[in-house]
């Protein structure tokens, strides 16, 4: 098995044992990250029904120019939860999708936390 083979295992058994752990529900959802290196998106997701409730990326038309991906991620975690707050959805569990809790996927939990979303 060569380094790349490698790394995307180590990034998909830390994938599945965090989604093993978390599991969302109607009445507090799944709130799933996910992060190219251009671009960051967000989903709520329903997993007793099988549902994305909203999502939110960076491609939306929203987003100024000019910003680097950090300040895109703030953005976007604000976004998200007013769009959930607004819907009646104020408490989430958070998943990292295997992603290290650092940089984007800090400010973009970070920006929700702020905005009134709860996890």
């Amino acid at each position: 098995m060569n380094r790349e083979e490698l790394k995307r295992v180590r990034i998909a058994k830390r994938k599945l044992a965090i989604k093993r752990k978390f599991r969302g529900t109607s009445e507090k959802p799944r709130l799933v990250v996910f992060r190219s290196n251009k671009h960051i998106s967000v989903q709520i997701v329903d997993d007793t029904n099988g549902v994305t409730l909203m999502s939110y990326s960076s491609n939306s038309g929203a987003i100024p120019k000019g910003k680097n991906k950090t300040e895109i991620s703030e953005i976007v975690g604000k976004q998200i939860a007013e769009k959930a707050i607004a819907v009646n959805i104020e408490s989430v569990v958070f998943d990292r999708n295997g992603y290290l809790y650092h940089g984007r996927v800090k400010s973009l939990a970070e920006s929700a936390r702020k905005s009134g979303l709860k996890f």
